[in-house]
């Protein structure tokens, strides 16, 4: 899959927090903030005025739902990433409160919760991932297995138990793919991950992860590193999940 350059975008702040009671062989997590800010310049144009080279190879993206978006309206998405010789499927829940959760719910291993801050608003958000192979991969995307099928216990737990949303709809399909690519900032080092949608719509965000302690150093200092090279961010500060699920989901 060709990957393309990128216009446009809005402001987002998470800030990671591990699980609140990790098994007691677990080393203990800490806390970590990612600020995230969507782009709004031509890729050729971020290229130049960031001086950015690639970081990893290029990987596509697929999403599962419906035709109504339900899993979307329950706060719920299922992330397909492809690169190299497979994938990981990753089970993402928004509007989760990452210091109630019980132990044994996220496992160390399989996943994390984190804190998604867009402007004032704050939610937590639990991540589960499962690896899988390239035939498993390609099953799912060919829908000879089901997302229910592909999932790890912990997964199909947190949606029984905590989200209470199983079983899951039968007609959850893949929607992509997205295109997408890691550049890398000269220094100082900021990541600037690429997408394009099948359609030819292009996003660009610029990141940088630290620990929470530094999470207002780290703000101020990649603010001024876009203002110093020209730089600005997008008017709209919030999130694109929805326009981008439903330029998916087409007419």
């Amino acid at each position: 899959m060709t990957v393309h350059s990128m216009l446009a975008g809005a402001l987002i702040l998470t800030v990671i927090s591990a699980a609140p009671a990790p098994a007691a062989s677990d080393k203990p997590r800490v806390p970590r903030a990612e600020y995230q800010v969507l782009l709004c310049e031509p890729v050729a144009s971020l290229e130049r005025k960031l001086a950015l080279s690639p970081r990893a190879a290029p990987y596509e993206t697929w999403l599962f739902d419906d035709s109504a978006l339900s899993m979307f309206e329950h706060g719920l998405r299922f992330r397909l990433r492809v690169g190299g010789a497979g994938s990981e499927l990753t089970l993402k829940v928004a509007r989760q409160d990452c210091h109630a959760l019980a132990p044994g719910l996220v496992p160390s291993k399989e996943g994390k919760c984190e804190f998604d801050v867009y402007g004032s608003s704050t939610q937590g958000a639990v991540s589960l991932t499962r690896k899988l192979d390239s035939t498993q991969t390609r099953d799912l995307l060919e829908r000879r297995t089901s997302i229910p099928d592909a999932l790890t216990p912990a997964q199909i737990r947190y949606l029984r138990e905590i989200v209470k949303v199983w079983p899951l709809p039968g007609d959850l399909r893949p929607l992509g793919p997205i295109s997408n690519r890691v550049l890398i900032t000269r220094a100082p080092a900021y990541d600037v991950d690429v997408s394009t949608l099948p359609d030819g719509e292009r996003y660009a965000e610029i990141s940088t992860k630290v620990p929470l302690a530094d999470v207002d150093r780290a703000r101020a200092a990649l603010d001024s590193h876009l203002a110093s090279a020209g730089v600005a961010a997008c008017a709209d500060q919030r999130g694109q999940a929805a326009t981008k699920l439903r330029r998916l989901l087409g007419p």
